[in-house]
């Protein structure tokens, strides 16, 4: 993919994991147990295990056979160090069907997950062409669960018909009330047509303002500067990159 040499050495990753049939259940199991060890990896600033819902966006239905790694390390040489040498990943890869990981620079970052701000803007000057990634995170207050639930089927939906869109998942930290979407854009604009322009999303976006239905959210953009391996059978970023680089 595009090279972008940062202003810091930081470096943002989220690790995609399908799980092969027969081994769901030690996927599920590592939600809860790879903490400890996450906390020894040397050079790692910031850490997520996700599940994934069915779909495209926000989703009520789990995906009980993907699972996701987000990062953000203090250089790109540590986060190659766990990817390509760590004893996790290499316990990860004799259960998993498929791996896909895209490295990530933030260019715009506001909110916090869990009191912090994870993801500090590498890129000053204008950004180039290309693809564009999006995360979304909120936590959503009981009383509101209602209303976001209800609304929810026609935001993911919408996002799912959206031009421009190249790849997306519903994750999520604790199910129904910790929730993200993970979304990459051929562009900027393509993104924007889709968050400013729909009636729907806009709709969203002022009753979850007006009506407070988040606890604490979290948004940031970046620009994909790598990305291996397999999504669904494929890299879903290959072809769009092979063309920016044309």
């Amino acid at each position: 993919m595009r090279r972008i040499p940062p202003q810091s050495d930081r470096l943002t990753t989220l690790t995609l994991f399908g799980f092969r049939k027969g081994h769901i259940r030690w996927g599920l199991a590592q939600m809860g147990t790879k903490g400890e060890a996450l906390n020894n990896i040397p050079g790692l600033l910031f850490y997520k295990l996700l599940g994934s819902g069915q779909g495209k966006g926000f989703s009520i239905k789990p995906n009980f056979r993907r699972y996701g790694l987000m990062c953000t390390w203090e250089s790109e040489e540590a986060a190659d160090e766990f990817l390509e040498r760590s004893e996790l990943m290499l316990e990860y890869r004799l259960h998993a069907s498929e791996i896909w990981t895209v490295k990530l620079l933030p260019t715009q970052a506001h909110g916090l997950w869990d009191g912090i701000q994870p993801f500090t803007p590498q890129l000053t000057e204008k950004q180039p062409d290309g693809p564009v990634a999006v995360l979304t995170r909120a936590s959503i207050n009981w009383r509101a669960l209602p209303q976001f639930w209800r609304f929810t089927p026609q935001v993911s939906k919408a996002l799912e018909e959206a031009k421009g869109l190249i790849c997306s998942i519903g994750l999520g930290e604790l199910p129904l009330i910790r929730q993200a979407t993970f979304s990459v854009w051929e562009s900027m604009e393509a993104m924007k047509a889709y968050a400013y322009q729909g009636d729907l999303h806009k709709e969203v976006i002022r009753r979850t303002r007006a009506e407070k239905w988040y606890s604490e959210e979290l948004f940031a953009r970046f620009i994909p500067v790598e990305s291996h391996g397999l999504w669904n059978g494929a890299d879903p970023l290959a072809r769009v990159v092979s063309k920016t680089l044309s």
